[in-house]
Protein backbone atom coordinates (compact mmCIF):
# COMPACT_ATOMS: atom_id res chain seq x y z
CA UNK A 1 0.00 0.00 0.00
CA UNK A 2 1.07 4.00 -0.83
CA UNK A 3 1.27 6.65 1.18
CA UNK A 4 -1.85 7.87 0.27
CA UNK A 5 -3.81 4.94 0.45
CA UNK A 6 -3.07 4.57 3.95
CA UNK A 7 -3.86 8.05 4.71
CA UNK A 8 -7.47 7.71 3.19
CA UNK A 9 -7.78 4.51 4.97
CA UNK A 10 -6.05 6.31 8.33
CA UNK A 11 -9.00 9.49 7.67
CA UNK A 12 -12.03 6.98 7.33
CA UNK A 13 -11.28 4.51 10.63
CA UNK A 14 -10.45 7.65 12.53
CA UNK A 15 -13.57 9.13 11.85
CA UNK A 16 -15.39 5.94 12.74
CA UNK A 17 -13.29 5.64 15.83
CA UNK A 18 -14.69 9.13 16.36
CA UNK A 19 -18.40 8.08 15.89
CA UNK A 20 -18.05 5.44 17.93
CA UNK A 21 -16.73 7.21 20.91
CA UNK A 22 -19.14 9.89 20.78
CA UNK A 23 -22.27 7.58 19.96
CA UNK A 24 -20.84 5.05 23.54
CA UNK A 25 -20.55 8.09 25.27
CA UNK A 26 -23.84 10.08 24.42
CA UNK A 27 -25.83 6.64 25.30
CA UNK A 28 -23.97 6.19 28.18
CA UNK A 29 -25.12 9.77 29.82
CA UNK A 30 -28.78 9.51 28.25
CA UNK A 31 -28.78 5.91 30.29
CA UNK A 32 -27.58 7.26 33.50
CA UNK A 33 -30.13 10.50 33.02
CA UNK A 34 -32.62 8.49 32.17
CA UNK A 35 -32.45 6.38 35.23
CA UNK A 36 -31.99 8.25 37.81
CA UNK A 37 -32.52 11.88 37.11
CA UNK A 38 -35.34 12.17 34.52
CA UNK A 39 -38.21 10.81 36.23
CA UNK A 40 -37.85 13.66 38.87
CA UNK A 41 -37.67 16.59 36.46
CA UNK A 42 -40.15 17.80 33.95
CA UNK A 43 -40.19 17.73 30.82
CA UNK A 44 -38.98 21.02 29.73
CA UNK A 45 -36.08 20.30 31.99
CA UNK A 46 -35.28 17.16 30.58
CA UNK A 47 -35.38 18.20 26.91
CA UNK A 48 -32.82 21.16 28.27
CA UNK A 49 -30.88 18.25 30.05
CA UNK A 50 -30.79 15.90 26.66
CA UNK A 51 -28.79 19.09 24.53
CA UNK A 52 -26.49 19.16 27.84
CA UNK A 53 -25.73 15.68 27.33
CA UNK A 54 -25.42 16.21 23.72
CA UNK A 55 -22.84 18.67 23.85
CA UNK A 56 -20.74 17.18 27.04
CA UNK A 57 -20.24 13.82 24.52
CA UNK A 58 -19.28 15.94 21.56
CA UNK A 59 -16.87 17.67 24.17
CA UNK A 60 -15.51 14.32 25.59
CA UNK A 61 -15.11 12.54 22.34
CA UNK A 62 -12.44 15.35 21.35
CA UNK A 63 -10.76 14.73 24.53
CA UNK A 64 -10.36 11.60 24.04
CA UNK A 65 -10.15 11.23 20.52
CA UNK A 66 -7.01 14.22 20.79
CA UNK A 67 -5.31 12.09 23.24
CA UNK A 68 -5.34 8.98 21.33
CA UNK A 69 -4.24 10.34 18.11
CA UNK A 70 -1.24 12.00 20.33
CA UNK A 71 -0.64 8.55 21.61
CA UNK A 72 -0.58 7.04 18.16
CA UNK A 73 1.45 9.59 16.82
CA UNK A 74 4.10 9.35 19.74
CA UNK A 75 4.28 5.36 19.14
CA UNK A 76 3.98 5.65 15.04
CA UNK A 77 6.44 7.95 12.57
CA UNK A 78 3.43 9.76 10.46
CA UNK A 79 5.28 10.73 7.95
CA UNK A 80 6.75 7.42 6.86
CA UNK A 81 3.23 6.18 6.27
CA UNK A 82 1.40 8.92 5.50
CA UNK A 83 1.07 11.55 3.09
CA UNK A 84 0.19 15.23 4.68
CA UNK A 85 -3.54 16.16 4.43
CA UNK A 86 -3.33 19.98 3.63
CA UNK A 87 0.06 21.20 2.43
CA UNK A 88 2.45 21.43 -0.94
CA UNK A 89 3.15 17.78 -2.49
CA UNK A 90 6.92 17.68 -4.13
CA UNK A 91 7.22 16.98 -7.64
Amino acid sequence: MNKRLNTVLFVLGASLVNVLIMLILFLALFVVFARFIAPSLPPGANQLIMVLIFVLAIGATYFIYHRMVKWLSNKVDMNKYFDPIFGKRQK
